[in-house]
């Protein structure tokens, strides 16, 4: 049944990944007004999470940033579509990094890369870093049940040289490559939320203490390697800068959580800075001191 279906959304996803970006746009309006008038996607949680975050705010001002934030979110997961067919020329175009200079200077340095970053602006394309680094690039992520969906976000994202590592399998490909003295950049979305029996760090994020992951920090700190933050600004429609922000050198002689609550500081800067470009609908805050 999977691969069936599977089968009916390919073609349909790829004709799609073929539209210019002005009407894939429209294609995203279409799909704004049926994901957010008509079914309702995931409404309880956004609003949960905006009056979590903004309770100072009238109801008022969370709905607009509400129907924005989906707005965004159409446009981020056709972006993602698009990813199938765009060309090299096109994505640097759309997506430029202000100060790449600042993360090259860290692989002369030899050692490998934490990236940490957030589900915020276009996370998806932010692997298009890959084009301008020597490092092999790495995003760790939670593999996706149906399989043949599993291998299409392997294939968007190798079009960025970028491999793909389940959390699972982190550490040990990470072992196996230091031992092999291979370097790599390896990417952290480390804003979502873990499980709070596995918490081993609670932090204050958007008004409420919760559990964080402190993986990339984790890691960073057993294998001595340079820590980073990318922060990402929409600028218009398809068009995104992002700025690399170096969060430690020395990660060995830091406390112990502090890098982890530098980032999730950052990451509210962001929100605060534009809020409509975070993705809300992800259950952020299931547990909450």
């Amino acid at each position: 049944m999977q691969y069936f279906v599977y089968l009916l959304a390919y073609p349909l996803l790829w004709c799609i990944s073929r539209l210019p970006f002005p009407l894939l746009y429209l294609v995203s309006d279409v799909v704004f007004v049926l994901l957010y008038y008509v079914i309702g996607y995931r409404k309880k949680t956004v609003r949960g999470n905006l009056k979590l975050a903004f309770p100072d705010w009238s109801e008022k001002e969370r709905l607009v940033i509400e129907r924005k934030s989906y707005r965004h979110l159409c446009d981020m997961f056709l972006e993602m579509i698009k990813t199938l067919s765009i060309s090299e020329k096109e994505i640097k175009k759309r997506f430029q990094f202000t100060n790449i200079e600042t993360y090259q200077a860290l692989e002369r340095e030899n050692k490998s890369v934490a990236m940490m970053v957030a589900h915020y602006a276009s996370y998806e394309w932010a692997i298009s870093m890959n084009y301008y680094v020597n490092f092999k690039g790495y995003a760790i992520y939670k593999r996706i049940a149906n399989p043949y969906f599993d291998k299409l976000v392997h294939d968007i994202r190798s079009r960025f040289q970028a491999y793909l590592i389940t959390t699972k399998d982190t550490i040990p490909m990470i072992h196996e490559n230091e031992k092999a003295g291979i370097r790599g950049v390896y990417g952290f979305a480390s804003d979502q939320s873990p499980k709070a029996s596995r918490a081993y760090h609670w932090g204050s994020f958007m008004n409420a203490t919760t559990p964080v992951h402190t993986g990339a920090e984790m890691l960073s700190k057993k294998f001595d390697m340079n820590v980073i933050f990318l922060k990402v600004k929409k600028v218009k429609r398809g068009h995104y800068e992002a700025t690399f922000e170096v969060l430690s050198t020395d990660v060995k002689n830091v406390p112990d959580y502090q890098i982890t609550d530098e980032f999730l500081k950052r990451v509210e800067q962001q929100i605060n800075e534009a809020p409509e470009f975070y993705l809300w609908t992800h259950k952020r805050w299931k547990h909450v001191k």
